[in-house]
């Protein structure tokens, strides 16, 4: 079987956040046809969505899998509802125990029922390219052809002009 590297969107924003993220490591690391090869550092970052809810915790994985797209998504979720998620019934972009995305598979691009690849919004989330740049800024995006890094600086570079001109309409 071939080995695939892929990247995982991991985060958290309720009940003890850093110890969710390193125990759904600990299980990714577990499953039969994956290896973590590398985990950027947790940063703190404001919720998306609902604004009635605790910042979060976010981070990236590098793995190293035999496992298929599908197979890889359906071990995530599996680890998700062992850390009390219930997908079925949580408010869209609401607070959650645990959050993994599968962000990046190899260079393969898919768009099925329950599974996109690339994430269709890894492009626009510094709260996501923010810590997949510290691990592997080299990475192409299979879709965009641009590096990671040049994706986290240009989603900087908006953010920047966005406050520039709100703190000239303030004035």
């Amino acid at each position: 079987m071939s080995l695939t590297t892929a990247y995982i969107g991991l985060g958290s924003n309720l009940g003890d956040r850093r110890a969710q993220i390193e125990a759904a490591l600990a299980d990714l690391g577990r499953l039969g046809g994956v290896e973590v090869t590398a985990v950027s550092r947790l940063i703190e970052t404001e919720p998306v969505g609902p604004s009635q809810q605790s910042g979060y915790l976010n981070g990236a994985a590098a793995i190293r899998t035999t496992l298929d797209p599908r197979r890889l998504l359906e071990a995530m979720h599996a680890i998700e509802a062992s850390h009390g998620r219930d997908r079925a019934n949580e408010q869209r972009w609401g607070p959650r125990r645990l959050d993994l995305d599968l962000l990046l598979y190899g260079q393969e691009t898919l768009d099925e029922p329950g599974l996109t690849v690339p994430h269709p919004r890894l492009h626009e989330r510094m709260f996501v390219l923010g810590p997949l740049s510290l691990i592997a800024p080299c990475a192409i995006h299979p879709v965009l052809g641009v590096s990671v890094q040049c994706l986290r600086d240009r989603v900087a570079a908006r953010e920047s002009e966005y406050r520039a001109r709100t703190a000239c309409w303030e004035q």
